[in-house]
């Protein structure tokens, strides 16, 4: 009887530890710090690729490139209680051009690095983001074409939203200004600064 009685208690103890972890939504990863084991955690490394519209202006020429963007990033979060502090890059392919008069110019690619500050509700996470900007701009005239790879530095801001333990989805918009460079075919010093508006989607390991 003893040991009936034993084992009854065993195992209503042990079917109470695992009611308690079935009720565990989220498990923590990377580097956490004051996260409870049942809150969203940001930490660790991501990995995903983003889609958007880029627009914005040639600095000393009326051109005004604009198209859709893609590409890949990756970063890592850290984070202590609901504040998450991360680094992400990113690197980007666009459709960006525009043609006024003899002039034709656009924007092949460009990339970021970028340091990201936030404010976690859980699940959702609204950020800030800046940092370095690099990219080319490409110039072409009476059959002519010229192009530079050049850097500068962008800012912005977003949100995201943990769709499940290792998915998330966002969406932000980003300022970007690429540094002048001397174009022969203008005659003059051209920049390119636009804006762009994107959704990604990443994986968290």
């Amino acid at each position: 009887m003893n040991r009936l009685v034993t084992g009854a208690v065993a195992l209503g103890a042990l079917g109470a530890v695992s009611a308690q972890a079935a009720d565990l939504n989220y498990a923590p990863r990377g580097y956490t710090l004051n996260q409870p084991l049942n809150a969203y955690s940001w930490a660790g490394p991501y990995l995903g690729g983003t889609l958007g519209y880029a627009w914005g202006e040639v600095g000393n020429n009326p051109t005004k490139p604009s198209g859709i963007t893609g590409g890949i990033e990756a970063g890592y979060n850290w984070q202590t209680g609901p504040w998450v502090f991360g680094v992400e890059g990113d690197i980007n392919l666009t459709g960006a051009n525009d043609t006024f008069a003899p002039w034709k110019f656009s924007n092949p690619w460009f990339g970021t690095l970028r340091g990201r500050a936030g404010y976690a509700f859980s699940n959702i996470l609204f950020y800030g983001t800046g940092g370095l900007a690099f990219g080319e701009l490409r110039g072409e005239t009476f059959g002519l074409s010229e192009s530079h790879s050049t850097v500068g530095w962008t800012l912005g801001a977003g949100t995201e939203f943990g769709l499940a333990q290792n998915w998330t989805a966002k969406i932000e918009y980003l300022y970007v200004d690429l540094d002048s460079s001397n174009f022969v075919v203008t005659g003059a010093k051209n920049d390119y600064r636009f804006g762009v508006v994107r959704a990604g989607i990443n994986f968290h390991f």
